[in-house]
């Protein structure tokens, strides 16, 4: 495959792909055992202090496991107790991909820029250094969530 311009904008760079699961313990079992892992923890929520979410417990509650692939990670997110985009998902239509994330350079500058194409912010959250993320309202049309995050500055 001949390689073309690469695109530019907030859905440039792939970051992850996110996917619900029921038993997260029993997905990370499944996925080491074809092959893909190492997983590890994923920070603690609580690391987002400035939130607009469906319910606090519900995100604070999410359990996530990260495996790098390559440049891309995946992520397996199990929900916890409370109302959450993931519980909503799996209750209507069960275990599978929720979201493509894309890392961007600027997080507010990028939410700007897809609001502007028509993109709805569903859910957002920010870290004390103005990192973070916003899901955007893409399921319908594009037949998965777009999320897009700003990873906090390196130590």
């Amino acid at each position: 495959m001949e390689k073309q311009n690469p695109l530019q904008g907030p859905f440039s760079e792939l970051h992850h792909v996110a996917v619900v699961v029921r038993d997260i313990e029993e997905a990370v079992r499944y996925y080491t055992s074809i092959g893909i892992g190492p997983f590890v923890e994923y920070p603690p929520m609580r690391e987002y202090t400035k939130i607009d979410v469906p319910d606090e417990e519900g995100f604070y509650n999410l359990r996530i496991m990260v495996a790098r692939m390559g440049a891309v990670d995946l992520q397996l997110i199990q929900p916890g107790q409370g109302k959450s985009l993931y519980r909503e998902y799996l209750e209507k239509r069960g275990e599978g991909v929720y979201h493509l994330g894309f890392a961007v350079d600027d997080i507010d500058k990028a939410e700007a820029e897809v609001k502007r194409s028509g993109l709805r912010v569903i859910s957002k959250g920010r870290r004390e250094d103005g990192s973070g993320f916003a899901y955007l309202d893409s399921a319908e049309r594009a037949g998965v969530t777009l999320l897009i995050r700003q990873n906090p500055p390196q130590k």
